[in-house]
């Protein structure tokens, strides 16, 4: 996940074009990510034919999905499976799959499919909150950025504190840094 300094996952109106980035950094997420990027920048960065290291499967919300349909795009993860946690998101490419109901219960069911790849949370507050529970790793992408105001990276959930361990630390030039927490 993205977030800002004083701990903003977007700004009020989803904006994440205030995030700055270095080069080092960007090569770093490619390299160790390539997975999360969508289909479309996998081909544009040479990496498409790479086979899927990380993630087998993507897990986001309606807002999450609107972008790549405001370009057209039906299926922006084509080399994941895809699942989209809405309940007025209708059906548009037989490649995703729209979840209307209980996001936990897919994620669990997703998780004891015996598979050696892992499930990506791709963006939404609101949805990792709901989920926060089925959560074992978080990577927290620190931008260097104050944005004021924006979005809660766990939407409203409760407050009931979660225990995470510091697992791993990457600091870049430009002051990115990208902490790796999994569930103590």
């Amino acid at each position: 996940m993205a977030l800002s300094i004083d701990g903003f996952l977007s700004g009020p109106d989803d904006e994440v074009d205030f995030y700055p980035s270095s080069d080092a950094y960007s090569a770093r997420m490619i390299d160790a990510f390539p997975d999360v990027l969508p289909t479309q920048g996998r081909r544009q960065l040479g990496v498409d034919d790479q086979p899927n290291r990380t993630f087998d499967t993507i897990v986001m919300g309606r807002r999450t999905y609107e972008p790549a349909l405001d370009l057209g795009i039906t299926s922006p993860y084509a080399h994941l499976r895809q699942y989209v946690v809405s309940s007025s998101q209708p059906e548009l490419d037989p490649a995703v799959t729209i979840v209307r109901d209980d996001p936990v219960a897919l994620v669990r069911a997703l998780k004891a499919e015996d598979s050696s790849l892992d499930i990506y949370l791709a963006g939404g507050g609101v949805l990792a909150g709901a989920l926060l529970d089925e959560i074992d790793r978080l990577v927290v992408k620190l931008y260097p950025v104050v944005a004021g105001a924006g979005r809660n990276p766990f939407g409203a959930a409760a407050f009931r504190p979660r225990t995470y361990d510091l697992t791993d630390v990457a600091t870049f030039d430009g002051g990115n840094a990208v902490l790796t927490y999994d569930r103590a």
